[in-house]
């Protein structure tokens, strides 16, 4: 069995068109003062010759409906308006973490307000490999520890599965990681599933003109200390990146915004909503997977 598991992960890493797709049930605590209530997602891991990419599931399906709703209604040019409906699914993950082999070279990116970062890795994990085993699933798997970014975490990992990689920014050990927590229990990610598919490009659909972060525009690049910067800002004022992005509109360009239950709101009624969602999640979501990236 496990040599036919080793043959089929060979044969999709030296296929370039072909990932291998492993997925994670992702159970995390937001809020440290309600423990009971535990949210989840689905996280995938593509792993190719060139890389890996960790990312969620319902926010892959809902930027690329976004994506294609907006670019439907822009078709005609900018002489029309663009009708935008915000909503967040519960538990639904901003995070992208991108590395590269065979350095691993990491980048990840992070949604503050409407605005998403794009940062550059600059810590790794130091494992401590310990001689305890343990039965995951159909995995044979094998204790790891390490320190990463402000938590302790116990990771489980298999030499059944030949990538030293793994979910989030953790890599490193000498099989993929099938599970790994943190010592207080408030983020856990177990595999609980895999399969090869093929690697498709998608269709590009940036909107010409249209600069919006968050609304097909691009990801802003900058290092770990202007996103603490950024984070910092943002909890000063909710709404500043919102604002600069209505400015960049081109002319003619008319933004009809709604709420939640589809109603239509003028401009100071959404910078309002805005500016009480974020107080509002900020008191919910205060226990972070990484909390030093936001002191």
């Amino acid at each position: 069995m496990k040599i036919k598991i080793l043959f089929f992960l060979l044969l999709g890493i030296l296929s370039q068109a072909q990932i291998n797709r492993f997925f994670y049930d992702y159970k995390y605590i937001s809020d440290s003062t309600n423990r009971s209530d535990v949210k989840s997602d689905i996280m995938l891991l593509d792993i190719n010759k060139e890389g890996s990419k960790y990312y969620s599931r319902e926010k892959f399906i809902s930027d690329s409906t976004m994506k294609a709703d907006i670019a439907k209604q822009m078709k005609g040019g900018f002489g029309g308006n663009i009708n935008i409906k915000r909503s967040k699914k519960p538990g639904m993950i901003f995070t992208t973490v991108v590395k590269k082999y065979p350095e691993y070279n990491i980048s990840f990116s992070e949604r503050i307000g409407n605005t998403t970062y794009k940062v550059t890795e600059d810590q790794k994990p130091e494992w401590k490999i310990l001689p305890e085993k343990e039965k995951i699933g159909e995995y044979n798997t094998q204790k790891a520890t390490t320190n990463y970014g402000g938590r302790s975490w116990i990771a489980w990992f298999s030499t059944d599965i030949p990538f030293q990689d793994g979910p989030y920014k953790f890599y490193g050990l000498p099989g993929l990681i099938v599970k790994i927590e943190d010592k207080t229990g408030s983020h856990i990610m177990t595999l609980i599933g895999n399969k090869k598919t093929e690697e498709s490009s998608e269709e590009d659909l940036q909107i010409p003109g249209l600069t919006m972060i968050g609304y097909g525009g691009k990801e802003i690049e900058i290092n770990k200390k202007q996103f603490k910067k950024a984070w910092k800002d943002y909890l000063t004022d909710p709404t500043k990146d919102m604002k600069q992005n209505m400015s960049t509109l081109p002319a003619g360009v008319v933004v009809n915004m709604k709420n939640q239950d589809g109603k239509s709101i003028d401009m100071n009624e959404m910078y309002r909503n805005i500016e009480k969602m974020a107080k509002e999640d900020q008191l919910k979501n205060n226990n972070k997977i990484e909390p030093e990236l936001y002191k």
